[in-house]
């Protein structure tokens, strides 16, 4: 499916935090038709380097709906208690 996929790699500091974020991100989602497409550990890396133990993949319909749910005030408002729960490297990839 083409489209834009946001990739965030996960390394979690506070278990309790991260459940709080995650369970209030698919709300944000919503208006902008995103499916997340899974949620991950790390099994194996197969080249190079890579710190994070964790990863998620949320497909977008469009960049442009990519773009503007980070930016959406919704989510903006979750990225404090993302930053209290895990350190991360969110992307965004088209397709």
């Amino acid at each position: 499916m083409a489209g834009a996929y946001v990739i965030g790699h996960i390394t979690v500091k506070d278990e309790d935090k991260w459940a709080e974020y995650r369970s209030k991100v698919p709300a944000t989602l919503q208006p902008w038709n995103a499916e997340l497409v899974m949620r991950g550990s790390l099994a194996a890396v197969l080249a190079g380097e890579h710190a994070h133990a964790d990863v998620v993949v949320i497909r977008f319909p469009t960049l442009e709906a990519a773009q503007a749910w980070y930016a959406s005030p919704a989510y903006q408002a979750l990225i404090p208690l993302r930053e209290a729960a895990a350190d991360l490297v969110l992307t965004c990839h088209t397709a």
